[in-house]
C-alpha cells in the first residue's frame, strides 16, 4: 500500500500535534495529500478557536513540508462524523488522547469504534515525528492476510528495516498439563510447534528475496500481544504493524484481541490493518486526485468572439432601411449583421 491520500484526526492535545507532523512526513515521503480534522474529546467542550487552529497547521505543514493539506472547518463530534473523509483515505492517522471511565470501558477508545467502522489502515501515533520510520515490526500469524500486512509494511516503509515476528501460542501446554501429560511430551509438542512456525516464516519471507538484506525474522513463545510489545522494546522498532479481525465490542470484552492489546500495552506507533480493509488502487486514487483538484476554466483558442450587441458608434447615425444592404460595421471591421441594424433602425 502506498498511500496516496491521508487522513489525519486530532484534538489538538500534545499527541494530536505529534499525529499531524507523522502525517505530514508521510505525505513528504510518499507524495501524498494530507487532509486534516478535529474530534471533539469525548465529554469536554470543544475550543472556541478549534477550527483556526486546524488551518493554521495546515498552512505551517504546508509550507514546510511541500505537501498539498486542507483543513476541515467542520468539527466532528463523533466517530461517525469522520466517516465522509475516511472513505476517501488510503491511510488515517491518530492523535488524541486517551478516553477513561465507565464511558471507555463500555464503547471503548474512540479510535476502537472508528476501527470497528470504518475499513481503513489506522496508524495510532503516540511518539513525537522526528523522522521517516526507520525500523519496524510485523506481527503475523501466517494466515493469508499475513502476506498482505508485509505488502503493506513494505509500501509504508520504504526504506526501513523490517521484522516479521510470530509468537507460538502456549494455551495447548497448559491443557497438556491439566490432562497430566509428561514434561518430556510438553517439551516436544512446542519443538515441533516451534518447527512448523519456522517452516511458515520461510514461506513468509521466501518472495522477498530482492528485500531480503533489510527483513529479519523472529519467533518467540508466549501470548502474542505481550510478545511482540517485549520483542518492540528489545529491538528498539518504532512501529508495530498488526492484522485486525473484524468484532464487536462485546466480542472484545469477552475475547482479548491482539490489536487491541497492543495499543493497550505498547506506547510506541502502532499501526493497525483490518483483513477486511479496501485496498487504495492507482485508478481509485486518480479518481479522487481529480475531485480534490481545483475547478479549471476552459478557453477555446482564437480571437475573441464579435460583440452581442451592435456598437453605437458603428451607426454613426445613419438612418438604416430593413432590406437595405448593410456596409457598416463594428469596432474592429467586422460587418454588423442585419437583423443588428434593423433593431438599431427600429430604436430610432
Amino acid at each position: 500500500m502506498i498511500p496516496r491520500f491521508i487522513l489525519a484526526v486530532t484534538d489538538l492535545s500534545p499527541r494530536g500535534n505529534h499525529a499531524l507532523s507523522r502525517a505530514a512526513l508521510l505525505c513528504a515521503e510518499h507524495g501524498a495529500a494530507l487532509t486534516l480534522v478535529y474530534l471533539a474529546y469525548p465529554g469536554e467542550a470543544v475550543p472556541g478557536d478549534a477550527s483556526t487552529r486546524l488551518a493554521h497547521h495546515a498552512l505551517q505543514l504546508g509550507q514546510r513540508h511541500g505537501i498539498r493539506v486542507r483543513a476541515v472547518s467542520r468539527l466532528s463530534f463523533k466517530v461517525e462524523d469522520l466517516l465522509p473523509e475516511a472513505r476517501r483515505a488510503d491511510l488515517v492517522v491518530w492523535g488524541t488522547a486517551p478516553v477513561r471511565g465507565l464511558r471507555a470501558f463500555f464503547a471503548g477508545e474512540p479510535v476502537e469504534q472508528f476501527l470497528r467502522t470504518a475499513r481503513r489502515p489506522v496508524l495510532v501515533v503516540r511518539r513525537e515525528a522526528e523522522r521517516d520510520y526507520r525500523s519496524l515490526i510485523v506481527a503475523v500469524d501466517f494466515s493469508e492476510s499475513s502476506r498482505a500486512l508485509v505488502d503493506i509494511s513494505f509500501g509504508l516503509g520504504k526504506s526501513a528495516e523490517v521484522e516479521l515476528f510470530h509468537a507460538v501460542s502456549t494455551a495447548n501446554e497448559g491443557k497438556l498439563r491439566h490432562a497430566e501429560v509428561s514434561e518430556q511430551a510438553i517439551k516436544a509438542y512446542r519443538d515441533a510447534c516451534r518447527r512448523h512456525a519456522q517452516d511458515r516464516m520461510f514461506w513468509l519471507t521466501d518472495s522477498y528475496d530482492s528485500r531480503r538484506n533489510r527483513v529479519l525474522s523472529a519467533i518467540s513463545h508466549g501470548d502474542a500481544a505481550r510478545q511482540t510489545v517485549v520483542q518492540q522494546q528489545n529491538s528498539g522498532a518504532e512501529l508495530i504493524v498488526v492484522g485486525r479481525h473484524p468484532s464487536s465490542r462485546w466480542s472484545e470484552l469477552l475475547f482479548d484481541k491482539t490489536a487491541s492489546r497492543i495499543l493497550d500495552l505498547s506506547d510506541a506507533d502502532v499501526l493497525v490493518v483490518p483483513h477486511d480493509h479496501e485496498p487504495a488502487s492507482s485508478a481509485a486514487a486518480a479518481h479522487r486526485l481529480a475531485a480534490d483538484a481545483l475547478p479549471v476554466r476552459r478557453v477555446r483558442a482564437g480571437g475573441p468572439r464579435p460583440p452581442q450587441l451592435p456598437d453605437p458608434a458603428a451607426v454613426n447615425g445613419r438612418a438604416i432601411r430593413a432590406g437595405q444592404p448593410t456596409t457598416a460595421t463594428g469596432g474592429h471591421g467586422a460587418p454588423l449583421p442585419s437583423f443588428w441594424l434593423s433593431a438599431a433602425a427600429m430604436g430610432r
